[in-house]
């Protein structure tokens, strides 16, 4: 198995060169770090990813959690896991001082979270899922709840869970039916089921915390009667002891992949004895849980860019040692065979993952920085942080994951046969990171919330302030003589999706809701590919400027490697949004016309 699964050097580059993280240093917020302590932070995560999380990578995939008499058992590293995640901070790490949290910023904060998802994707989201659980409560629950629940899942003991999606409600949320009964005690009685938890119940810790979506009795239909609750496994009675809340697992699913993690079937309230406390006011559910269902698609984002970059690493290892033919030119049959690394056509592949991985976590941590803004500044400076998170949410999520899969495939590719069978981690990589487009909503929910939501709220105001964001770098780029005709390139991009934004925009004007939407999917795609672009020109900007002021011998390699990567995605990848951007301007309702009977075979 490869030893390397990310390139510490490209994560100081992106923190201290492209996004200047130590300005944040200057806003009280995060005046008590330094950069000190940013290098610490990698450097004992990177310790943790080798040390904790992929030794049992294989080991976690292999031995699959199972359900035993209505408890799931996952592999003993679980425990281990969220012990040394608790006692090492890495759960409160963004938390407040004051609750014992680290306070430290979302861009450094999502650092540790990527080191662990590529050393072991299934191993990081027990902790994930709780960090966001546990931000979820801090936000929005009383005192009393943050008193309660925050200590024992900062100390990784809790698990935390997101428990939205029912039998009936997959990603339709308005059709949720789980009902919470008012009592004059200070809970509400929960019934219904929930699936698809991951985590949802397992014996690495002591308790489990769901925070699910249902309806109080005589609420409103639709989202507007939409509440939120905390829902423990296990309840204080009177003198404070741990009892069982009637909360029951009824089975696990059987994955692909992402094998390592739970994902469970739960039953409340069967013994009608399921105590649910209320987040927040009632009817505002759906709105608090947002904020974790919004963080969670960054995080979804930041875990297929994890496995995508461990899958890297481990082709680029084979490529380098496996020797196979020889150069094309070669006139000689008994020439030594050559490493296929010097294959043109490895190259290429080797050339499109460093592509998607490095350009999907410049546009990971963009978000961060985003978020970071977002919360240190006020009045309209706020907003238009608040609105560039927004619009590039969607995109944040969907690219990362969906050209992860593509990204691991071409390094399976790499390694041939050997590349299929589970002696290398390759198919694991590939099985892994499917599930990525599919949770915390589908692409093509996610394309919907970009074209219908995202670029058309307060008047266009969002992709306005995107359009501008991009046309600063591409002012920058357009004073290098080698980055000139990338920024050109770029601007007749952003000019072809204007075009076709106010082209699909005017179709919602005149009512044609479906026909506006029916293309969404490849709309996110286009808009994807541009947004990457324009983080790869961001970073070639720093990469240029360091080229002209000359590089060390340690540096080339490096820099120049980049470089070819930029390069490669304007020259390989940009093309591309021209397909989808003729297939826009069409807008001949061919998906909507068709109707579900064409498909069927009568013959």
């Amino acid at each position: 198995m490869a030893e390397q699964f990310l390139s510490e050097r490209n994560l100081k580059f992106l923190l201290y060169d492209v996004f200047k993280v130590e300005e944040l240093l200057q806003y009280p917020r995060y005046a008590e770090h330094s950069r000190e302590v940013f290098d610490m932070i990698l450097d004992m995560a990177m310790k943790l990813g080798k040390n904790l999380f992929k030794p049992c990578l294989s080991e976690m995939d292999k031995i699959q959690p199972e359900y035993i008499n209505g408890t799931v058992k996952v592999n003993p590293a679980v425990k281990t896991i969220m012990k040394e995640c608790g006692e090492g901070g890495w759960i409160a790490a963004q938390a407040p001082y004051e609750l014992g949290g680290q306070q430290l910023p979302h861009v450094i904060g999502l650092i540790p979270l990527f080191v662990f998802g590529a050393a072991n994707y299934s191993g990081s989201v027990y902790p994930m899922l709780t960090m966001g659980a546990a931000h979820l409560i801090e936000s929005f629950g009383a005192k009393e709840q943050i008193d309660y629940y925050l200590p024992s899942m900062f100390a990784g003991l809790w698990q935390g869970t997101m428990a939205l999606t029912e039998p009936q409600a997959g990603s339709s949320l308005a059709d949720i039916a789980t009902t919470a009964e008012p009592t004059d005690k200070g809970y509400y009685n929960i019934r219904g089921q929930k699936l698809f938890i991951s985590a949802g119940d397992h014996d690495g810790v002591e308790n489990v915390i769901h925070l699910a979506l249902g309806r109080i009795k005589d609420a409103p239909a639709g989202v507007k009667g939409i509440s939120l609750f905390i829902v423990p496994k296990y309840r204080a009675d009177d003198k404070g002891q741990l009892v069982f809340n009637d909360v029951n697992c009824a089975g696990i699913y059987h994955k692909l992949g992402y094998r390592g993690a739970p994902i469970t079937q739960l039953s409340f309230g069967e013994n009608d004895d399921c105590r649910g406390y209320l987040i927040g006011e009632p009817g505002k559910g759906l709105f608090a849980m947002f904020q974790m269902m919004n963080e969670a698609r960054i995080e979804v984002g930041l875990g297929a860019a994890a496995i995508a970059s461990a899958a890297y690493y481990a082709s680029l290892e084979y490529t380098r040692e496996r020797p196979q033919g020889r150069p094309i030119a070669a006139k000689d049959p008994a020439a030594p065979q050559i490493p296929i690394i010097e294959h043109a056509d490895i190259k290429r592949m080797l050339l499109f993952q460093r592509a998607v991985v490095e350009g999907s976590l410049s546009l990971l941590m963009q978000c961060s920085v985003y978020s970071d803004m977002e919360l240190v500044c006020e009045g309209e400076e706020k907003e238009r942080y608040n609105l560039l998170l927004e619009l590039l949410t969607p995109v944040a999520k969907s690219y990362p994951s969906e050209m992860g899969i593509l990204s691991v495939s071409q390094g399976l590719q790499c390694l041939g046969g050997y590349g299929y069978c589970d002696e290398f981690p390759l198919e694991q990589f590939y099985r892994d990171v499917r599930i990525h487009p599919i949770h915390e909503g589908t692409t093509g929910i996610q394309g919907m919330d970009l074209l219908g939501r995202k670029v058309t709220m307060h008047k266009g105001k969002a992709f306005t302030c995107f359009l501008e964001e991009v046309h600063k770098t591409i002012a920058a780029a357009e004073k290098d003589s080698e980055l000139a005709p990338l920024a050109a390139e770029l601007t007749q991009a952003l000019e072809a999706l204007q075009k076709v934004t106010a082209r699909l925009t005017g179709i919602a004007v005149k009512g044609a809701q479906d026909l506006f939407l029916a293309d969404a999917t490849l709309y996110l795609e286009a808009f994807s590919v541009i947004t990457v672009a324009w983080q790869w020109l961001k970073q070639g900007l720093v990469l240029r400027d360091a080229v002209k002021k000359g590089l060390n011998s340690n540096e080339v390699n490096f820099y120049e490697g980049k470089l070819y990567a930029l390069r490669y995605f304007f020259g390989y990848e940009l093309p591309k949004i021209e397909g989808l951007f003729k297939r826009l301007m069409n807008a001949d309702g061919l998906t909507t016309s068709m109707k579900k009977e064409y498909f069927q075979d009568n013959a």
